[in-house]
């Protein structure tokens, strides 16, 4: 089976990761969205949050998965029998750390490859922390993340 991991934060989950999840499924048989976990972060959403959001955006595909991991995305991806991370690009600057990581991936195991994908081009401005700065400010955020997010985001700046 062709199955591939799209790891992030999704702190929270936009249309911008929506986007490069609906596209990924049309090149891969089975997509786990895997919330990463690291103990020196902490997000707006706890973890259990952004994956209840994540069902919410887009678990109603039975070929979608939703997790979240801690260690190495490598190691994750062979336990939940993926041979390919999925990454999204916004823009130049994104390409730069996302290569240096695909390639620290390769020499961790060499058995999985990183595949990247451009986001849509009306959509490569949406970042979590933009989304999150114009929610908290109280801007209109409803093209931004599905509509479950933003009721959760209002609910967070109390609005």
């Amino acid at each position: 089976m062709n199955r591939a991991v799209y790891p992030g934060s999704f702190d929270p989950i936009t249309t911008g990761h929506i986007d490069i999840i609906e596209r990924g499924l049309a090149v891969f048989e089975q997509l786990t969205v895997a919330v990463a976990i690291h103990p020196d972060k902490t997000g707006l959403f706890g973890i259990e949050e952004r994956i209840e959001l994540i069902h919410k955006a887009v678990g109603h595909d039975s070929r979608i998965t939703v997790d979240s991991f801690e260690g190495l995305l490598v190691d994750y991806s062979e336990r939940v029998g993926a041979s390919v991370v999925l990454r999204g690009l916004r823009a130049v600057s994104d390409f730069e750390y996302e290569f240096q990581m695909a390639n620290m991936n390769r020499h961790l195991n060499s058995s999985v490859e990183t595949c990247f994908m451009m986001t849509g081009a009306g959509l490569f401005y949406v970042s979590s922390s933009l989304v999150r700065e114009v929610a908290q400010l109280g801007g209109n955020i409803d093209d931004l993340v599905h509509p479950t997010t933003a009721v959760a985001l209002q609910a967070k700046y109390n609005r």
